[in-house]
């Protein structure tokens, strides 16, 4: 009974995805310095190997996320390279990589090429306007590695406004600050599904 329920709420979670429950950043004026890091933030789009204190933490936690991963991306080389540059981009942006998983499955349930109704693109569902604003207007929001650096850069962004109150800077990346569903959403997901033994993690070099 307990895993109908689970397999329930994923399908419910995938099928919010599919309906554009989540990804409406709504566009604010940036000062023009927050414009410039933003923008040097996304720019280098260099994509290493993930840096962990060992090669056994890598495959220990490699491992643990391809189990969880499965049953939204069966092949194993995607699911390898998803994890791969979720780990890279979340640290490189101070963010827990298991926490961007969760916002990944709640806003597109990992379709490469999902489409909000309003326009949000991609695995983190980022919003058009993000590349004329802080990027290039040529960026490729359904490319992984592109979409996924604009995901943690808009997330810690919204982070940094909130000083660190996660709820509302979910809530600003939902474009529903100060409503309830879509933090409680990602915050459930997070410790259901993601949150595992940490290993300690070399900070990679932001650039």
């Amino acid at each position: 009974m307990r895993r109908w329920v689970r397999c329930a709420v994923f399908a419910g979670l995938a099928c919010l995805a599919g309906r554009g429950f989540a990804g409406n950043q709504q566009y604010e004026p940036l000062a023009a310095s927050v414009r410039a890091a933003l923008h040097a933030a996304v720019s280098d789009l260099s994509s290493p190997e993930p840096i962990f204190a060992s090669e056994a933490d890598k495959a220990r936690w490699l491992g643990t996320m391809s189990e969880k991963l499965v049953r939204f991306v069966p092949d194993e080389v995607a699911r390898v390279q998803i994890l791969k540059t979720v780990h890279y981009e979340a640290t490189r942006a101070g963010l827990d990589p298991q926490l961007v998983l969760s916002v990944i499955q709640v806003e597109s349930a990992f379709r490469k090429y999902a489409v909000s109704r309003a326009s949000a693109r991609g695995f983190m569902q980022v919003m058009p306007f993000w590349t004329k604003l802080i990027g290039d207007e040529d960026d490729n929001l359904f490319h992984l590695r592109t979409n996924l650096r604009y995901g943690c850069t808009i997330l810690r962004h919204y982070l940094d406004i909130e000083k660190g109150d996660l709820f509302r800077a979910l809530g600003r990346y939902n474009g529903s600050l100060g409503k309830a569903p879509y933090p409680n959403l990602v915050l459930r997901a997070w410790r259901r599904n993601w949150l595992a033994p940490e290993p300690s993690v070399t900070a990679t070099a932001a650039n």
